[in-house]
């Protein structure tokens, strides 16, 4: 899910940063933010809507809505679009309003 070769531009490599996500140990990028490495590796359903339970998923990137928010590190309602990945995060899908 990640572009790796382009006709016209070059990629240089990065470092790798490991995370947990629901359990799962995933890798990233440095210079990712945790809603765009869990894209890379796959995960489309960030979030739920509180009442109807409809999948979320990567929406405005920019920190403006709710869409992409989960627990981090035991922090309810990161917005992780927004948020810089760090080596060893742990990532949680939200249920609810992700109240403590």
């Amino acid at each position: 899910m990640r572009i790796k070769e382009h006709p016209i531009l070059n990629f240089k490599a990065k470092d790798q940063v490991s995370f947990s996500f629901n359990g799962k140990t995933l890798y990233g990028v440095k210079g990712d933010t945790i809603a765009s490495a869990l894209h890379a590796n796959g995960v489309k359903k960030l979030s739920e809507s509180i009442h109807l339970k409809r999948p979320r998923g990567f929406y405005c990137a920019i920190g403006n809505c709710a869409s992409c928010n989960m627990v981090v590190d035991g922090k309810p309602n990161t917005r992780t679009c927004i948020t810089p990945l760090e080596e060893g995060m742990v990532v949680e899908n939200q249920h609810g309003k992700g109240r403590v």
